[in-house]
């Protein structure tokens, strides 16, 4: 798994606030494609953490297409490999619910 951590500029940005609601529908669709764990903002609003179920390659095209990630305000703190011990497990490959 690979978490995502967003910082916000203080001040929200009318690009960034604008920007939202989009970013939450592609949020949705790969949660319900099962590549999105979990994901949202701190409770102070000065970023967010989303955890996806991917490799690198796939994070990749995943920010690529979702603008939001390149957003005036909004800035990708960190990226990192994530192994958890406690929780959901991930579907295997081939694996049927």
């Amino acid at each position: 798994m690979l978490i995502v951590e967003l910082t916000f500029a203080p001040d929200p940005s009318p690009a960034r606030l604008a920007a939202r609601p989009a970013h939450r529908e592609v949020l949705a669709r790969l949660h319900a494609e099962g590549r999105l764990v979990a994901a949202g903002p701190w409770a102070d609003d000065t970023g967010a953490l989303l955890v996806f179920d991917a490799d690198r390659p796939a994070l990749d095209r995943i920010m690529e297409a979702d603008p939001y990630y390149r957003t005036p305000g909004v800035t990708v703190a960190g990226v990192r490999e994530w192994t958890p011990v406690v929780g959901p497990e991930p579907p295997r490959a081939g694996s049927t619910p």
